[in-house]
């Protein structure tokens, strides 16, 4: 099995496929109070690995039927990166009905007004999605999507390199600590690190006063920066990639890296020693949400979508195809993934998710809790500066 997960993310690089149909359309969708009968189609941008029609895998198929059962036909645009889809989803003559938005924009797409709000009401299993999960596309007490998938941000170590266990965020990013492993960290290729940088300042430097590691000031943003600046010189890989984290550990090239579960359960059903550990200063995490588009020609067959996606039995798919945490926790029950599976990803695990800080779209209202904090685009500026 784990081969077959992991032959479900080595291509998540994306690749260009179908999408939103140009048109000079200008009215914007809203949400929808009933659904009428299916318009025929419906246009997707989304990442590689969460729409499966059986050409990866003839055994891993969630399209086909779904197309068989609504006659809505999928069209799909997958997106190598967060930027590719914001930029698809920002231009006025690309019609995507849907998006399976990851947090580094899902908060943009709100704000500029690319998404519309989704009536629960229309969605059959909304909820039985976890609460944690919804509240994180809440805003204003509307919902703007429906949870789809979800991880936490862990420390993995090779418990052969590693003989102590670590215990601390410090491990990665005490300057003084991470050189002991020069060479061997495995860090992710994103500017939200940033988050997990601030969580581990939030806790090591009081004087900063961090409450949030997604709300940070101008100074704030710059002792993270500087932690991964000072730490760049020993890290040997940046993954953005799920599989790329597990290469390294494979070839027990790595000791030390941010990690999801994924590559933790990987790594270890094929044998090697490594561990996934929780640091006391806690964790951050992610959620990916299904969200409609503004301009969406097919909202009826988006609504058909949104209610296959959240279903038991997609979500245990999705889950075993790519290695993740679904949103509905349904799917570890009447043994649709083994107990191993859901264990691992703490499923279903509320205390254990209510301590999780997701991670979120950073914006200059501090998440809509005052001024004076940084936005997404200073972030990537900062990431890109540091780590270059």
């Amino acid at each position: 099995m784990w081969a077959t997960v992991l032959a479900g993310v080595l291509g998540l690089a994306g690749c260009s496929g179908g999408g939103g149909t140009p048109t000079t359309k200008k009215e914007v969708v809203r949400a929808a109070d009933t659904l009428g009968p299916g318009e025929g189609s419906v246009a997707l941008l989304t990442w590689s690995g969460y729409a499966e029609d059986g050409s990866n895998d003839p055994r891993v198929d969630w399209i086909t039927p779904f197309q068989k059962k609504t006659r809505c036909r999928v069209d799909i645009k997958y997106a190598a990166n967060p930027q590719e889809m914001l930029q698809l989803m920002s231009k006025p003559n690309l019609h995507y009905d849907g998006i399976a938005a990851p947090p580094e924009i899902a908060g943009q797409l709100v704000a500029d007004r690319q998404v519309v709000p989704v009536n629960p009401d229309l969605i059959d299993g909304y909820k039985d999605l976890e609460p944690v999960l919804r509240a994180q596309v809440t805003k204003g007490g509307k919902s703007y999507g429906v949870p789809f998938t979800w991880g936490a941000n862990l420390l993995m170590y090779d418990q052969r390199a590693v003989h102590q266990a670590p215990d601390s965020w410090g491990a990665l990013f005490d300057p003084a600590e991470a050189k002991k492993y020069s060479g061997r960290l495995v860090v992710r290729d994103s500017p939200l690190t940033l988050g997990d940088v601030a969580l581990y300042l939030k806790a090591h430097q009081p004087k900063l006063h961090i409450k949030d590691p997604y709300a940070l000031t101008a100074k704030q943003l710059a002792a993270a920066a500087s932690v991964v600046a000072e730490q760049h010189p020993y890290v040997s890989t940046y993954w953005l990639n799920p599989s790329d984290a597990i290469a390294p550990f494979a070839d027990g090239q790595a000791a030390l890296a941010q990690a999801w579960p994924y590559q933790v359960d990987v790594l270890s059903r094929s044998g090697r020693s490594v561990a996934g550990v929780t640091p006391r200063e806690g964790v951050t995490g992610w959620m990916d949400a299904w969200m409609i588009g503004a301009r969406a020609d097919h909202p009826n067959c988006m609504y058909q979508w949104l209610n296959w996606v959240s279903s038991p039995e997609v979500q245990q798919q999705v889950a075993e195809w790519d290695g993740v945490a679904p949103a509905n926790p349904e799917a570890c029950g009447h043994d649709r993934l083994r107990p191993q599976f859901c264990s691992a990803y703490h499923v279903g695990d509320r205390a254990y998710l209510n301590k999780i800080v997701f991670s979120r779209t950073p914006t200059e209202d501090c998440g809509g809790n005052g001024e004076g904090c940084t936005d997404y685009a200073a972030w990537t500026r900062a990431w890109q500066a540091a780590r270059n």
